[in-house]
């Protein structure tokens, strides 16, 4: 796998609190304050090695990210198999709540998907392996260091996956503009994985055939449409919304 930088206090923070292998942090010389202080304390606590650098060696670093002072040389991020999720479905004792990538290929809308995937309890994204965002360290920037804690698998063929979930007991929901239900009318309850298409062009029609329910969003302005991870967002969290929403 090759090495990657992640950049920002938060990401970084993320990082130190998981398992991943950190060869090196930089912060910026003399500003070792707040959550910088912070970060070279833990990295210091796990015997990571910190170097004081000028601004300009972390620009050339971030690639036009925000590095807030600090960056991180780490190794690839390493993906993880569908047995996985189910995997982590199983130890917290909930049934598979999965989101699957129809060729999301701005790596923000991919970072900002996993931060809510995260935060709305879903066990695992699927993205494929070709067209498609994959893991950088925009990615991990736009997704707050939530990257770090959601599994992320890479699928050769998103309709042959799409498959086996069946096979193991998921209903599919993809989100599409001419669905025949509005996401609300429509049960969300069980096994279930939300499949999220392109930015520009939706669910391909290959993929649009094996959902089980189409399931569509109000569009009540001049707008018709809304951007990918927004749209991820409200149905994640009618997602949970059913699912707790009475307890």
């Amino acid at each position: 796998m090759k090495d990657m930088y992640v950049v920002g206090r938060n990401p970084v923070l993320e990082l130190l609190k998981s398992h991943r292998d950190i060869d090196k942090i930089y912060v910026l010389k003399g500003d070792l304050q707040g959550s910088i202080k912070k970060i070279v304390a833990i990295a210091r606590e796990k015997n990571i090695l910190i170097q004081e650098v000028d601004r300009s060696k972390l620009d050339a670093i971030s690639e036009g990210n925000a590095h807030q002072g600090v960056a991180a040389l780490v190794t690839g991020y390493r993906y993880a198999q569908l047995d996985d999720i189910f995997k982590r479905a199983e130890e917290v004792g909930e049934e598979p709540f999965i989101i699957i990538l129809d060729g999301i290929e701005d790596p923000h809308n991919l970072g900002a998907i996993v931060r809510t995937a995260e935060c709305a309890g879903v066990h695992g994204v699927i993205i494929p392996k070709r067209r498609s965002a994959r893991v950088n360290q925009t990615v991990y920037k736009s997704s707050a260091g939530a990257v770090e804690h959601m599994l992320i698998a890479e699928v050769t063929n998103i309709s042959n996956t799409i498959d086996a979930l069946k096979e193991r007991g998921l209903w599919i929901y993809g989100a599409d503009m001419d669905g025949d239900s509005y996401y609300f009318n429509v049960d969300l309850g069980g096994s279930i994985a939300l499949v999220i298409g392109n930015e520009g062009r939706g669910i391909s029609r290959i993929v649009k055939e094996k959902c089980d329910f189409l399931v569509k969003i109000p569009m009540l302005g001049k707008i018709t449409s809304l951007n990918a991870s927004t749209s991820a967002a409200i149905l994640m969290y009618e997602v949970v919304r059913q699912k707790y929403g009475k307890k």
